[in-house]
């Protein structure tokens, strides 16, 4: 027996012995940093990398933690689902006294379990979204140099479950985080590093890490099928495209049109080849593969395909096919869908995050009683145009079925024609 016990006081002795080395190598002491205009500009620089605004619009965003935890939030309600064993609590995160406890289906009063539900969430939540709170109140920012380069150093001075952490963020060469050290409460040893950097990009346009691996002991930090989706803005974007008749649209083979009487389409969108005339040119456009396009001249195919001009097709198609046809392109991939209200009036916000030839421009689209656009104010990023009126007037139904406009108004008068608008089989 006293063979053992001394076993069991060598291992512990051993244990503890190796917690203390463990320690005093990988500890490390809260670094200083500079604070002010120059770390906020880096905070700033950080924000816009990870589209802020995007996440600061978002609705709903679900995911788990380490497979323990599951979580629907509905950001602009402030109000979260969460699950763990057989309990939900549907907490208000601005009013924690109006959350509501159900066991096993059952509404049940329980402050210390709702209290639990609060912990978990302000826990679990950061480790979904930290970078995006880098300006909430009771922040403060500094810059520390790391490995040579500028690094963000975030300290919580107030707020959630454990005030006083500090995080310090390394970002690359476009500000995006790609990693981070901790100084926390909740483990002793600082400086503890994890991963930011397996992003899954969401419907709503915004990246959210899907795991995070810790340099202690290698842990792994699972958070689930992370989603982040903006559910009434996708509502208000399926009344649209059944307003327009989008079934019939996508169903469309041929579409025929002009561009202010000057240039004209023949598009075949069954097989994605158009043709594009203006002035004494006419392409026969592939969009997805430019390299199989001709350009004729006079009526002359050029044997040695001109570049520049098939380019030139490309960009007047993606162009004028948009005045077209933008309504039906609301679910394009890299679309990211939002409510917006103007003068009191419900609309929706279109911003495109890639594709075509101007990634970034937003197009906020208003709407009659019955849904069919009438109107949309531009945003548009590289051309400085912010909030330009157009109206989207004397819509057709054509002999496909779908809704196409044939005119639009600007706001100092201008008119632009489609011309004679076909959609056909």
């Amino acid at each position: 027996m006293k063979k053992f016990l001394k076993i069991i006081i060598a291992v512990i002795l051993l244990i503890i012995g190796f917690g203390f080395i463990y320690y005093f190598v990988n500890n490390e002491e809260l670094p200083e940093g500079k604070k002010g205009k120059e770390a906020d500009a880096l905070a700033i620089k950080m924000y816009n990398a990870i589209n802020h605004e995007a996440f600061e619009n978002t609705e709903i965003l679900k995911w788990s933690f380490r497979n323990e935890h599951f979580y629907t939030w509905h950001k602009q309600e402030n109000i979260v689902h969460v699950s763990w064993a057989e309990k939900k609590v549907t907490l208000n995160t601005k009013q924690p006294e109006k959350s509501v406890l159900y066991i096993d289906g059952k509404i049940t009063k329980n402050k210390e379990l709702i209290k639990k539900a609060q912990d978990f969430f302000n826990n679990d939540s950061f480790w979904l979204i930290a970078p995006y709170k880098i300006f909430d109140n009771g922040t403060e920012r500094s810059i520390v140099k790391h490995e040579g380069k500028d690094a963000l150093m975030v300290t919580y001075t107030s707020g959630g479950s454990t005030p006083g952490d500090s995080y310090l963020w390394i970002l690359d060469d476009n500000y995006y985080p790609t990693s981070f050290k901790m100084w926390t409460s909740v483990i002793p040893i600082g400086g503890v590093s994890g991963t930011w950097s397996n992003w899954k990009k969401t419907e709503a346009g915004i990246k959210l890490p899907t795991k995070h691996t810790l340099s202690l002991l290698g842990l792994e930090i699972n958070m689930g099928n992370v989603k982040a989706y903006n559910e009434k803005a996708n509502q208000l974007a399926d009344k649209i495209l059944k307003a327009i008749k989008h079934k019939a649209y996508k169903e469309t083979n041929f579409l025929e049109w002009s561009f202010a009487g000057k240039r004209s389409f023949n598009w075949d969108k069954k097989n994605h080849i158009v043709d594009v005339s203006w002035d004494d040119f006419k392409v026969k456009l592939h969009p997805e593969n430019l390299e199989k396009s001709t350009v004729f001249f006079k009526n002359e195919k050029q044997e040695d395909t001109d570049e520049k001009v098939v380019k030139r097709a490309w960009d007047i198609f993606n162009n004028d096919s948009f005045w077209l046809v933008a309504p039906h392109k609301l679910y394009d991939n890299g679309v990211i869908r939002n409510i917006e209200n103007i003068e009191n009036e419900t609309a929706l916000r279109i911003t495109y995050t890639s594709g075509g030839t101007t990634p970034g421009d937003a197009y906020v689209w208003v709407l009659d009683e019955n849904y069919v656009p009438k109107s949309y104010k531009m945003y548009l990023k590289n051309r400085g145009k912010q909030g330009t009126l157009v109206t989207w007037d004397d819509w057709i139904t054509t002999e496909s079925g779908t809704l196409l406009p044939t005119n639009h108004t600007f706001l100092n008068g201008g008119r632009l024609s489609m011309g004679e608008v076909k959609a056909y089989n």
